[in-house]
């Protein structure tokens, strides 16, 4: 990248009210942060390993047994579209959307997720029977976090 285009990309960073910017092109890499002054990167630090203890007879070390799996839902996931709040109803005290065994049309509002003060409908994107609900009412959520199952 020459000097110009980089000079360029301060000033436009400098002026604005993004306070950093990365740019990958085939000549290299470039990012900008604007603010103070980056803390310098955390030392690496060498830890030695502990010896070997001789191998002494007795009983047999036991086997690490890895964990369950998590569980994963069977049939379409209805997965969050954006971080936010979950909602199951409009309002505190009001019927929900839907619940376990209702039936959905694909465009249905199934629920509702609030991100900066705006409520975003989610709709449900096939049609079918509500299996399980997985998003916690009143909780936060995650982008691509499985909110429902339907079957």
């Amino acid at each position: 990248m020459d000097l110009r285009k980089l000079k360029t990309l301060i000033d436009l960073v400098s002026d604005s009210n993004v306070s950093e910017l990365e740019i990958t092109e085939a000549e290299g890499k470039v990012r900008i942060v604007k603010g103070g002054i980056m803390p310098p990167p955390a030392p690496a630090m060498m830890v030695a390993a502990p010896a070997a203890a001789p191998a002494a007879p007795g009983p047999a070390p036991a086997i690490p047994v890895a964990a369950p799996a998590a569980e994963v839902p069977v049939g379409h996931v209805v997965k969050s579209p954006m971080v936010g709040t979950f909602y199951l109803a409009a309002s505190p005290g009001a019927k929900p959307f839907v619940q376990v065994g209702s039936a959905v049309k694909e465009g249905e509002t199934i629920c509702i997720i609030e991100a900066m003060k705006i409520l975003n409908e989610i709709e449900a994107d096939k049609s079918g029977t509500i299996s399980q609900i997985l998003g916690q009412n009143g909780q936060a959520v995650e982008f691509g976090q499985p909110l429902f199952v339907i079957d």
